[in-house]
């Protein structure tokens, strides 16, 4: 278990498997508002890609509700895309909104401590608050 996952099982109180696909959910959402900048992510934490592959199938703006939110077009289009899928994503995971919105501020302090406070800046832009 990583240390961010361990730290996410501790402070929120989910499983590993939860821990592991919630992460996973939120990086793809990063990845993707992020491009290249999101080398800087998987510079403090190598294991991202692997947590990305435990994320529930779909991605971060998947599904029914996704596609159509995305057919909006334009940067709110894809923001609201995107907080649909991990809506969806967390759900599979068997997680409610309470739960999901506990990943974040772990996930901040984590990547603030391991790349600094300009990478825990950056995320905190991409990711839901």
């Amino acid at each position: 278990m990583t240390d961010l996952i361990r730290e996410l099982v501790n402070r929120v109180g989910v499983q590993e498997s939860q821990a592991e696909g919630g992460v996973g959910l939120l990086l793809k959402l990063a990845k993707d508002k992020l491009g290249g900048d999101f080398a800087k992510i998987t510079a403090a934490l190598p294991e991202a890609e692997k947590l990305m592959a435990a994320a529930p199938a779909g991605g971060a703006a998947s599904g029914l509700a996704g596609g159509l939110l995305g057919a909006l077009g334009g940067d709110k289009g894809k923001d609201l895309a995107g907080l649909a899928g991990l809506a969806e994503g967390f759900g599979k995971l068997n997680l409610d909104q309470g739960k999901a919105a506990q990943f974040v501020p772990v996930i901040l302090d984590f990547l603030k401590s391991k790349g600094g406070p300009d990478l825990g800046a950056l995320v905190a832009k991409v990711l839901p608050k």
